[in-house]
């Protein structure tokens, strides 16, 4: 089936980018949840699987919400008032969604599934109390899954972002909205949509369009109509199979070390995966006080990030850190 949407000259005028930390939390979720072995995230997700099951957030309301497949409620994905929504702005537009949309939602999701799981019954009755308690496991999955990654996955966006600007700017917008995906193609009139079953009308939806790049979803774009907000289309981002492929430093951290120490170039290496205190002492031979204290300098310098998960504190790099690891491996295989 293929879906089509008008535009108008001021739809067009309209279509904008945004980059939305809560379209990466329901994808992935999904791939979470799945089971599969994605051939892309397959590192991300053997690392985040185990803590998503520790903080039993593979079974509460968040994955009620996000099924393996088919309709995820619109309530999840707040349309962006800017290009870079923070989190924090994200979470608080899902805690304020209105009591009858959320149960309208609900009611097209247990149509769809053929009932609802037992934690959204009680939504059902009482939204304003439970809608914060998934606010909360949105929060408590963002710290676990996304967080310690954000770095990486906001440059690989940021990156589609431009690549696409520079596109508008070289050959039109007509250019950037035949090329957004092999599904999507566009006539000078209207967007159309293969493989989406429901109708995609411009009288069922906001004016303009917003594209949103995502790591996760795919393998074709997701949208998401919500008068009067402007129809969302969440589409697979340019580079993702370099998502998880970052330059580390060899030898205790290479070409880093004289200017940040061996410890703290060492740590900065370790961390190509988000990572604890305790796990970092056992797998560099360092003392756990001593990994605090340069875990310390390198949050201080900017280039290490905290997130709690639980009771532990992951750290990761930070995309400062990431260029700089980028720039020092270039420099050491220069001739």
């Amino acid at each position: 089936m293929r879906a089509e949407l008008a535009f108008s000259v001021g739809d067009l005028a309209r279509t904008r980018f945004a980059v939305s930390p809560m379209w990466e939390v329901g994808p992935s979720m999904r791939l979470l949840r799945s089971g599969h072995e994605h051939p892309v995230h397959r590192t991300w997700a053997a690392q985040v699987r185990p803590r998503l099951a520790a903080a039993g957030l593979d079974r509460g309301r968040l994955a009620e919400l996000v099924p393996p497949s088919g309709y995820v409620p619109d309530f999840l994905n707040p349309a962006p008032a800017g290009p870079s929504p923070a989190f924090e702005e994200e979470l608080a537009a899902i805690r304020s969604a209105p009591a009858d949309r959320v149960r309208a939602e609900l009611d097209r999701l247990r149509d769809e599934q053929g009932g609802l799981g037992p934690g959204l019954g009680g939504l059902y009755d009482d939204v304003p109390r439970l809608l914060e308690r998934v606010a909360e496991e949105i929060e408590a999955y963002w710290a676990v899954a996304l967080a310690p990654y954000w770095g990486r996955i906001r440059a690989v966006l940021d990156a589609d972002v431009f690549h696409r600007a520079r596109q508008v700017a070289e050959h039109g917008a007509g250019r950037l909205l035949g090329e957004l995906h092999s599904s999507v193609s566009w006539d000078d009139r209207a967007l159309r949509l293969a493989d989406r079953r429901a109708p995609l009308s411009r009288r069922a939806a906001g004016a303009g369009l917003l594209l949103i790049p995502s790591v996760f979803t795919g393998p074709v774009p997701f949208t998401r109509l919500a008068p009067p907000d402007p129809p969302q289309l969440a589409y697979p981002a340019r580079g993702i199979g370099a998502l998880w492929e970052r330059p580390v430093p060899q030898g205790g951290g290479g070409a880093l070390a004289p200017v940040l120490g061996r410890s703290r170039s060492l740590l900065l290496a370790e961390l190509d995966s988000p990572a604890t205190t305790t796990e970092l002492a056992r797998r560099t031979g360092l003392s756990a006080a001593g990994v605090s204290q340069c875990l310390t300098a390198l949050r201080g310098a900017g280039l290490v990030s905290a997130h709690r998960a639980g009771r532990c504190v992951l750290y990761a790099r930070t995309s400062v850190a990431e260029a700089l690891l980028t720039a020092a491996s270039d420099g050491a295989s220069a001739p």
